[in-house]
């Protein structure tokens, strides 16, 4: 099949997808346009959230549509690396056998990821990064395709362990959920309190979805189209010669080269999706937030005028 017709393809699946995820999700359309543009990227997505907004059921619900193995691990502060990675036991035998833990899925949940030390958080690290573990000097490689969903709690920080900037910039995407609308919420309402439950198909397999990351992979990219994201990479650098008079003001850390890729592959997943065979200077800016608002860290001058992140990110365009 010619890259084309796999684009048309893509194309085809996907629309079935978001519509095979409503019969679940009510609303939050960008949110899921998001998740999915992360997993055919190959990248890692946060979904910050309040409690009660589906975060689970949606990652829950994406993986049953797309045929994947789903773990769930809910991190708290009693959560240890070896509860995430498995653990060598003794057998029958006298011998040291190797019990897999849940990391060993296709789409991994770190529900409340926060809420757990930096020692556990650190453990997903490798697995992010390596799509591998290593436990007790053995080498596990994971089940491809692979992700991590984790959620986040905004508004409790009492007894949280906030990510260090290093597994932030592990996460493709950060994604912001909010409160559905009026009506939303009564057609949500309406189908959580009634007796009868949506049944989710499967509509890809594994090998579909890796042929899926290679294809958009292999998406041509105008110069001028990553010229235009590394530049607006640099301008989140306050230092640097690009960065804007906002971003001097208000920032104290920009992004790395890592957003440049992720802008670039992004950017190639939101073409593709949209049956275009080559990503333009619009499809970076609708992934830009996404990828760039936990990369970017804010001053005291920022926190004390009610900036936020967003607003300065729009003022890069």
């Amino acid at each position: 099949m010619s890259d084309v017709a796999a684009v048309e393809q893509l194309v085809s699946k996907y629309n079935v997808l978001r519509q095979e995820i409503k019969k679940v999700i009510v609303g939050q359309d960008e949110v899921v346009e998001q998740v999915l543009l992360s997993i055919f990227s190959g990248g890692h997505a946060l979904l910050i959230g309040v409690p009660g907004l589906a975060k689970t059921l949606l990652v829950n619900t994406v993986a049953q549509a797309l045929g994947l193995k789903f773990k769930r691990i809910q991190f708290t502060p009693d959560l240890m690396p070896s509860d995430i990675l498995g653990s060598e036991i003794l057998d029958n035998n006298r011998e040291f056998k190797f019990i897999k833990g849940p990391i060993f899925a296709n789409i991994i949940l770190a529900d409340e990821i926060n809420r757990t030390p930096p020692k556990t958080q650190a453990a997903l690290l490798e697995a992010m990064q390596e799509r591998a573990v290593t436990v007790a000097g053995h080498h596990y490689k994971l089940d491809l395709p692979y992700f991590v969903l984790a959620t986040q709690n905004p508004i409790e920080q009492e007894g949280t362990y906030p990510l260090p900037e290093a597994q932030l910039d592990r996460f493709m995407f950060a994604i912001n959920l909010d409160y559905p609308s009026f009506s939303e919420e009564v057609e949500v309402v309406k189908a959580t309190t009634a007796g009868s439950q949506a049944t989710v198909n499967p509509l890809f397999t594994a090998e579909e979805i890796i042929q899926f990351q290679q294809l958009i992979r292999r998406i041509p990219v105008a110069d001028n189209v990553v010229e235009y994201a590394v530049t607006l990479v640099g301008k989140t650098r306050p230092k640097s010669n690009a960065a804007s008079g906002i971003v001097k003001k208000y920032i104290d850390w920009g992004a790395g080269p890592r957003a440049s890729q992720n802008l670039i592959l992004a950017a190639k997943a939101n073409a593709a999706l949209k049956g275009k065979f080559s990503p333009d200077i619009e499809d970076v800016q609708k992934v830009a937030t996404a990828v760039l608002r936990h990369r970017m860290i804010k001053n005291y001058k920022a926190e004390a005028e009610g900036l936020t992140i967003e607003e300065i990110i729009k003022g890069l365009f």
